[in-house]
């Protein structure tokens, strides 16, 4: 055996006994489109820096009955793997004015080690105190929404793809890829001249329907996040919405050598995920943003409804195949957590939860998800407004104050109310929404930056492990 393979099956066993005393734990984050997945990791690392000196995490009882003792960044186990912009993002909100921390666009990592005092009796007879390892994954929610591939076919992918084309906005955008595509044969010699640009075609018409349609169910998710793959050939194909096919076409024709990157991408980008990276993770969070797009219509939510259906349905992927899951750790808690709970007056964040929960329902009943602990909530990883009453015509209304992000002005109104369960088509045609972005709180460094909820996700997620 190499020493390569030595030395990853020595870490292996080392993450087994570390996850058998409780000692680590592999923290996964994602979020969709716009959800704020910087912010809540650097939030989250914040709160917990503070967490032994000055905690504000009244519903994280370990924070509360002041047994965290400490955490400190540590360096991480996976070397090969980017570390998480922590200090930058930090930087960017202590700036005057405060900006918002560039957004991450591959996998980063970040490791703390919390020390604590244990409560259960057997743990405070083996030791006062104890460290568990908490390593927080990021990485992009468009590669949690390529897992679903990993069962279907090309035939069955393109299927899906040519039903999004019958909303008219997508199809509208798709024009340019569609018409290149049309005078293309499916049995016809495969030439990279063909389809490289054809593929340019629709990877623009990707990035096209997320700026101006809100759009979510965004695949392949590597083409808009490409990384290192940019050009390579597994890259670039499309969906095949051009009628009927013949049978015993092979990779010598267009159709054929489509249908080869797509096997290809699943097996080498899609599977390689799950592989490396997903089924190592021990509980998940998952980010979504639903004002943005409450704001932007019927077409957009139902999308973010398809893409939260897809998400979960991406968690029982793998149960399969004893052997393979009694060595690879299993997600126990997988959180949804609604974001821009701030953006909202307190009497609208319970119908935030309700209608984050009532989107992961529907999805839940198509996914065999038994052992795994769900829940939703409401939160602001980063409070950038100030809640209150206002007299308007006579009549106290809550109210919000807080400073535009497209111009910085000093606002204060009242947002709107958020439907508590899933909207129908009669609920679009009587409801109007205009949720304002806020930018960041100033914020002064020695203090925990402000937030909404983090404890409680904070309890769920941990609070088990630091008993």
């Amino acid at each position: 055996m190499s020493k390569t393979a030595m030395r990853q099956w020595r870490n292996k066993a080392e993450s087994w006994v570390q996850r058998g005393l409780d000692r680590r734990l592999r923290l996964a984050v994602t979020g969709l489109s716009r959800s704020g997945k910087t912010a809540f990791i650097t939030s989250l690392v914040n709160q917990l820096e503070h967490a032994g000196l000055d905690a504000r995490l009244p519903h994280w009882l370990p924070a509360a009955e002041g047994r965290i003792l400490g955490s400190q960044r540590v360096p991480g186990r996976h070397h090969h793997v980017p570390a998480f912009g922590y200090e930058a993002a930090l930087s960017q909100l202590a700036q005057t004015p405060p900006v918002w921390p560039e957004p991450t666009r591959g996998i980063s990592e970040i490791t703390l080690a919390i020390r604590y005092c244990p409560k259960n009796r057997l743990k405070r007879r083996l030791q006062d105190t104890a460290t568990l390892y908490l390593e927080l994954v990021d990485y992009p929610g468009e590669w949690l929404l390529d897992l679903p591939l990993l069962s279907m076919s090309y035939a069955e992918w393109s299927a899906q793809q040519q039903e999004l084309l019958q909303t008219p906005a997508l199809a509208r955008l798709a024009h340019p890829w569609l018409t290149a595509g049309a005078v293309i044969a499916p049995d016809s010699p495969a030439d990279d001249a063909v389809l490289a640009p054809l593929a340019a075609g629709y990877t623009q018409w990707l990035h096209d329907i997320k700026r101006e349609c809100g759009a979510y169910l965004v695949q392949p998710g590597r083409f808009v996040l490409p990384g290192e793959y940019l050009g390579a050939p597994m890259l670039q194909f499309v969906p095949w919405v051009w009628g009927a096919v013949p049978a015993g076409l092979g990779e010598q024709h267009h159709y054929g050598m489509m249908e080869t990157r797509f096997e290809h991408y699943k097996k080498h980008l899609v599977a390689g995920f799950y592989r490396e990276h997903f089924a190592g993770f021990d509980r998940q969070i998952v980010l979504v943003d639903c004002l943005s797009a409450l704001n932007r219509g019927t077409d957009s939510f139902a999308d973010l409804s398809r893409a939260v259906n897809a998400i979960v349905q991406s968690f029982d992927y793998g149960k399969t195949g004893w052997w393979r899951r009694l060595f690879a750790p299993r997600i126990d808690k997988l959180l949804f957590a609604a974001t821009k709970a701030d953006h909202l007056t307190p009497d609208q964040h319970s119908r935030l939860a309700r209608l984050l929960s009532g989107l992961v329902r529907a999805g839940h009943r198509h996914a065999r998800l038994a052992g795994i602990d769900i829940d939703t909530l409401a939160l602001a990883s980063i409070k950038a407004t100030h809640s209150g009453e206002v007299i308007h015509r006579g009549e106290t209304i809550p109210a919000l104050q807080g400073r535009r992000l497209d111009n910085g002005e000093s606002v204060t109104l009242y947002p709107g109310e958020v439907p508590e369960n899933l909207p129908d088509a009669d609920f679009w045609q009587q409801q109007g929404f205009d949720f304002t972005d806020f930018s960041p709180p100033v914020w002064q460094p020695e203090q925990p930056l402000p937030h909404l909820r983090l404890d409680q996700a904070l309890a769920f997620l941990l609070g088990d492990k630091l008993a």
